[in-house]
């Protein structure tokens, strides 16, 4: 196992693995969306504020790097959580049959 993955705590990984199975598929995605969208910005604001606090450094470049990746990612993790609430919502339901 990678570091990585060895270092995510299990309560997290019960929890990503809850959101997954919930029946409720709409649900489910907005639950990952905002875990994930929580975990950039708490990214983000760690890395930022080592940045701050390393310039000067020789490894102020690796943490600004990481300021900028995670702040990408909180965007686009904005715009999951932003879509995942749409369908929560029914917004993103096929149009009722006029027919039916």
């Amino acid at each position: 196992m990678n570091r990585a993955a060895a270092a995510i705590p299990p309560e997290v990984e019960a929890a990503i693995r809850s959101a997954l199975e919930h029946p409720e598929r709409t649900e489910a995605a907005l639950v990952l969306a905002a875990i994930a969208n929580r975990a950039a910005a708490a990214l983000h604001q760690l890395a930022r504020a080592e940045a701050n606090g390393r310039k000067g450094t020789p490894s102020w470049g690796r943490w600004a790097a990481l300021t900028n990746a995670a702040r990408d990612a909180v965007l686009r993790t904005a715009t999951c959580r932003q879509a995942a609430g749409q369908l929560a919502q029914g917004l993103g339901a096929p149009p009722a049959d006029a027919n039916g």
